[in-house]
């Protein structure tokens, strides 16, 4: 592994009952790079982001967030980051002002600071007319953008996005890609991205690692997955179809 990882992960491995979860997994992410973190339904994802987070303990192995251990400082680690789950939960009788002012204090922003930051969240996402509207009225695509719009205003060093454009028109999927690429490229922010949505991940990540079974099959840049897989050039592929091959053969 390379030095300098923001998110590092050492033959981390998390057994249930006796069933393996996570099996010795082994990769890093580098500063401002957007990794893509791929698999079926049960592959180990949510596990792996779970011991991330420092919400569930592995069985063995190590992590490290920003070089912090998720497991003994987890607090630190939940300051440090943005997360922002499948399925957000918010409180139905807050509008997405008192819920962001809300998350601002969670986190310790002073709110002479913190109204500024809420403020540009709400217009990046696109919600910034609803803001008075109770969470309770919002659309599944109009939670997710507030999900994103907390993400933001903790102006994290690391995100763990997970299916960040479900439940959006294109036209707001395609304002959340170029955010997120904007927040790497100019922020230098890392970004760990879990999607379904392979054409997102193709557009915008740097690398990918594709899990299946709780191991993780391959990691590498697309052009050098596609010349190990495939035996194509970089033009000549579709993520999708890397993707397939690899999950045909286990």
């Amino acid at each position: 592994m390379e030095t300098g990882a923001v998110i590092e992960t050492h033959n981390l491995t998390k057994a249930y009952k006796g069933q393996t979860a996570v099996d010795n997994l082994s990769f890093d992410v580098q500063e401002g790079e957007i990794f893509g973190f791929l698999g079926p339904n049960g592959a180990g994802k949510t596990t792996t982001l779970l011991m991330l987070l420092g919400l569930t303990e592995p069985t063995s192995g190590s992590a490290k967030v920003i070089g912090i251990d998720p497991c003994r400082e987890p607090v630190k680690v939940k300051r440090l980051i943005g997360y922002l789950p499948e399925n957000m939960g918010f409180y139905r009788d807050l509008n997405a002002w008192e819920t962001l002012r809300f998350i601002a204090e969670l986190n310790e922003i002073p709110r002479s600071e913190a109204d500024g930051r809420i403020e540009s969240a709400l217009k990046t996402v696109g919600i910034y007319k609803e803001a008075e509207k109770k969470v309770g009225a919002f659309s599944r695509g109009m939670r997710q953008r507030l999900g994103i719009a907390e993400v933001l205003i903790k102006r994290p060093k690391a995100a763990f996005l997970d299916e960040p454009t479900l439940g959006l028109d294109p036209d707001t999927t395609n304002r959340i890609i170029e955010l997120i690429e904007f927040l790497a490229r100019e922020r230098r922010m890392t970004v760990l991205l879990s999607s379904h949505f392979l054409h997102h991940v193709q557009k915008i990540c740097h690398r990918v690692g594709i899990m299946i079974k709780g191991r993780m099959v391959a990691q590498g840049p697309l052009s050098q997955l596609a010349e190990e897989k495939l035996g194509v050039g970089q033009e000549s592929y579709t993520l999708e179809e890397i993707y397939l091959k690899y999950f045909q053969e286990e």
